[in-house]
């Protein structure tokens, strides 16, 4: 449903709804941002994936509850550093779309900066999605950005902004490309995506890392697009569009015979299996990508911010 609603450059028929609306409300956005930030919280203080799981999906999702499965088995009392995430400051970029899914994105000011200037402030950005009128609101992805680089949206007269077609040719990347684009440029490379720590900077990272006396490491990058995992995005003011989107990574390490493998608490939390070997370690990335316009003076998709989460680890 997700993928029928972003390829369509029209009005979509779902469940009989043919008409362009508004996804949200700002009254019905703002109490869902307070209705996560509360669940957020509440999980991180008793390290209770239940807690959040209906207000987390996609990308963001998976890579919630995995960390907090973990940290409650190593921490089953709960956590004794919590401290209540505050999100405040929201200004929210609500799109018109025909039928569902619906969703939109909420800019936000958080309290974890670790300094009082404000150009320095980092932002928050959640995007919501929801499949229903009787649906909750769930975050499907979240990504937190510096203030160069977040987005100016395109929005129309009434100040409602404009989804970013899956399938789009205005833009360098297609938005329901991105996740076997960068799937593919992690495995071989490419000009698709421009340099930058989350692209050229990772693959010299891997390459660094893949062989030492002793050990060796593999990588397999897949792409995530079914359901919650679907890219969303919004078209941006220079012609664009600032996408969000997940892919799954599989590092397997491998010892020499004779050497040990050290593994940590939190990911021992999600192992099956018994590490004699080799451990392979599965992480999900949540991704928020700048795409220029099709025929842009600088064509390469730039990746302003991944927050990646292991998510399952097998040993053998």
């Amino acid at each position: 449903m997700a993928v029928l609603a972003l390829t369509a450059s029209g009005c979509v028929t779902v469940h009989g709804e043919r008409e362009i609306v508004p996804a949200a409300t700002k009254s019905e956005a703002a109490q869902a941002l307070e209705e996560f930030t509360a669940a957020y919280n509440k999980a991180d203080k008793a390290y209770d994936p239940a807690l959040s799981q209906k207000h987390v999906t996609g990308a963001l999702g998976a890579i919630n509850q995995a960390g907090l499965k973990a940290k409650a088995k190593n921490a089953p009392d709960g956590n004794p550093k919590h401290a209540a995430l505050e999100l405040t400051d929201a200004e929210f970029a609500i799109p018109k779309k025909a039928g569902w899914p619906r969703f939109f994105v909420a800019d936000t000011d958080s309290n974890r900066d670790v300094d009082d200037d404000p150009a320095k402030d980092t932002h928050w950005f959640l995007v919501f999605v929801k499949h229903a009128v009787d649906d909750p609101w769930q975050v499907a992805y979240l990504n937190i950005l510096t203030p160069g680089e977040v987005p100016q949206f395109k929005t129309d007269k009434d100040g409602f902004a404009t989804p970013a077609d899956a399938g789009t040719n205005e833009l360098a990347v297609a938005p329901g490309r991105l996740p076997a684009a960068y799937a593919t440029y992690l495995q071989d490379g490419g000009k698709e995506f421009a340099d930058g720590p989350h692209t050229s900077g990772w693959r010299a990272d891997r390459k660094a890392r893949e062989s030492s006396p002793g050990w060796s490491r593999q990588w397999v990058d897949q792409p995530e697009q079914a359901g919650d995992f679907a890219p969303l995005g919004l078209r941006t003011k220079d012609g664009g569009a600032f996408v969000f989107f997940g892919t799954r990574h599989f590092e397997k390490q491998t010892a020499s015979e004779g050497l040990k493998i050290t593994v940590p608490k939190d990911v021992e939390a999600l192992l099956t299996g018994e590490v004699k070997q080799s451990i392979t370690l599965e992480r999900v990335s949540n991704l928020a990508a700048q795409v220029p316009a099709k025929n842009a003076a600088k064509p390469g998709v730039v990746l302003s911010s991944r927050i990646m989460g292991i998510t399952s680890a097998v040993g053998e």
